[in-house]
């Protein structure tokens, strides 16, 4: 995978609404796809810009879209072409739960072969809005040669994921992690590897519903039940960590350390 190059630090470095393909400029990605063909729900990417981020190596990069700005937060693995995307609940959010473990993937990954993007919501909370991001980071990333994905969500975020999996072409296996019910319905036409993993202490979203999402999805699907553990997933931080840097290199990236 190649990256925008990052320019000085007070500065936005403009992408010229193309993206870099083996070292050059080709054409901007496809628009995401509408989340229902009968909706008038559509998000197209303008033009991109980027500027360093928080974490060493990692860049802003903010997107012109058609329907307002949409921030993420990109931590390439030159070379490769996996890709973790990490989306957070109903607040938004970027760190994730589990004591930041997006943060701390982001970083681990990097080792283990694979790019990470953690989405900003543009309108954190609603549904349909959040699941076009989804698609966006998708496209984006596609753009810069990316050829599979993982895509991880937190809590309502959970739902977006699994939506956003059985739309966007670049997803190849999803996580929920605390998920909620709403916007699961049509689970069954995933036909991805779906990993749910749910703590049994969860008193915002009870672990029936990660039960339900289970019973209703097709194979390859696994469930988790993280014993003590409530909505955040603190309290087994360390094994939603581990669980999810190998799920992730396995599904996308390099083999799973030994």
């Amino acid at each position: 995978m190649t990256t925008p190059p990052p320019g000085p630090p007070e500065d936005e470095h403009p992408l010229e609404d193309r993206i870099f393909n083996g070292g050059s400029f080709s054409e901007p990605p496809p628009p995401p796809p509408p989340i229902d063909p009968n909706a008038d729900l559509e998000l197209s990417i303008r033009r991109a810009s980027a500027r360093p981020g928080t974490q060493p190596g990692e860049m802003l990069v903010e997107l012109d879209t058609t329907r307002g700005p949409l921030e993420m937060y990109l931590q390439p693995r030159e070379g490769k072409t996996g890709c973790a995307i990490f989306i957070g609940g109903a607040g938004g959010g970027v760190e994730g739960p589990a004591d930041k473990v997006y943060v701390r993937l982001s970083q681990s990954l990097l080792d283990r072969g694979v790019t990470s993007l953690r989405v900003v919501y543009r309108k954190p909370g609603e549904f349909e809005e959040c699941v076009l991001d989804a698609l966006a980071a998708c496209s984006f990333l596609k753009g810069l040669g990316a050829q599979s994905a993982v895509i991880v969500g937190h809590s309502f975020g959970g739902a977006v994921a699994i939506k956003a999996g059985e739309l966007g072409g670049l997803v190849t296996s999803v996580v929920a992690m605390s998920s909620q019910r709403y916007g699961t319905q049509d689970v069954d036409k995933l036909n991805r590897p779906l990993l749910l993993i749910h703590g049994s202490n969860d008193d915002v979203l009870d672990r029936a519903a990660s039960d339900d999402i289970h019973s209703r999805a097709r194979d390859p699907k696994h469930l988790v039940i993280l014993e003590g553990a409530g909505h955040g997933l603190n309290e087994a931080a360390d094994d939603v960590f581990s669980i999810l840097e190998n799920f992730i290199a396995t599904q996308v990236g390099d083999a799973p350390s030994t």
